[in-house]
């Protein structure tokens, strides 16, 4: 019985050991679902990605996604990652666009060559869905800040194109370097809420060339911080377009996320607002770290749960 490789890459950025990382594994139908989940909490990475077989199903290749807790249905830098280790590491398919079969649903990602730089992914997300707004006061104790350092003029609401986030606009990057998460207060609020995931934003990059700065934390995935989430920042871009915070509902934007992290991350934020359907695409690049096989994957079955 052939043991799983793995690929690890780094995404959402052009130079290895920034971005975040992502392990990927083929060559793993073996693996139950507690071996998988197992293997996901070992590496602790936010996401390990399990491609289930090398044949595609109804043109798409089937992948799961584990965070070091749980499985779940969509993330942004792992779709990006495993895309580019179908199409460049084990050379599935030489298309411009690989489809990967989630739980959620069929997720295209598109390859765009970009002169004298490394290819930019793109990810069309799913479909803008939007919860309950939430309270200045009640965040800020999440947040440990002022509820002043939140931008009044914009809502705190709960968004999500496959992931539900609550995206909390700040008003300056000081603000956003502050956040240190209450995590008591952060589960009670979390506990029955749509939304788990918090991103903070400010309309301030962190380099030239970057409009906003983004942090995003998911201490009930087992990530206190992520480095760069496309998932989340896919919800950003809907809250963006949906209230026209910058000034219309069609946008073209760069985000960075992960500086706080010392994992520099570059975010291509887009959306296309079409007869009042506002399609959402996330990108950026990805770089190849690492590759081996998981020699010792098969003993798990042996263990005591």
């Amino acid at each position: 019985m052939s043991k799983p490789k793995f690929f690890i890459t780094d995404v959402f950025t052009s130079q290895r050991y920034g971005g975040n990382q992502l392990a990927t594994f083929v060559d793993c139908e073996s693996l139950s679902d507690r071996e998988m989940q197992q293997i996901a909490k070992e590496i602790n990475f936010s996401e390990t990605t399990f491609i289930t077989s090398r044949q595609p199903r109804d043109g798409g290749y089937d992948v799961r996604i584990f965070t070091p807790n749980t499985e779940v249905e969509f993330a942004g830098h792992p779709t990006l990652g495993t895309a580019h280790v179908i199409r460049n590491k084990l050379h599935l398919s030489d298309a411009d666009e690989i489809t990967l079969n989630l739980p959620i649903g069929r997720i295209p990602v598109t390859f765009e060559q970009v002169p004298s730089a490394a290819p930019m992914l793109w990810m069309k997300q799913a479909a803008p869905k939007f919860g309950k707004q939430l309270e200045d006061n009640t965040v800020a104790r999440v947040l440990g800040i002022e509820p002043s350092d939140i931008d009044g003029d914009s809502p705190i609401a709960e968004v999500s194109t496959g992931f539900p986030t609550i995206v909390v606009p700040l008003k300056n990057r000081d603000a956003l370097k502050r956040v240190q998460i209450n995590k008591q207060q952060y589960f009670t609020l979390v506990s029955d809420a749509w939304a788990k995931l918090i991103l903070v934003f400010c309309r301030e990059g962190y380099e030239s060339g970057q409009s906003l700065s983004v942090r995003v934390f998911c201490d009930y995935y087992g990530i206190p911080e992520d480095a760069a989430t496309g998932s989340s920042n896919g919800s950003l871009a809907a809250y963006l377009a949906h209230h026209r915070l910058l000034g219309s509902s069609s946008i073209d934007v760069t985000a960075g996320q992960g500086y706080e992290m010392g994992r520099p991350s570059t975010l291509a934020l887009r959306t296309r607002d079409t007869q009042g359907e506002i399609a959402v695409f996330v990108g950026g690049s990805v770089v190849d770290v690492a590759d081996g096989v998981w020699s010792h994957a098969l003993d798990l079955r042996n263990e005591k749960s």
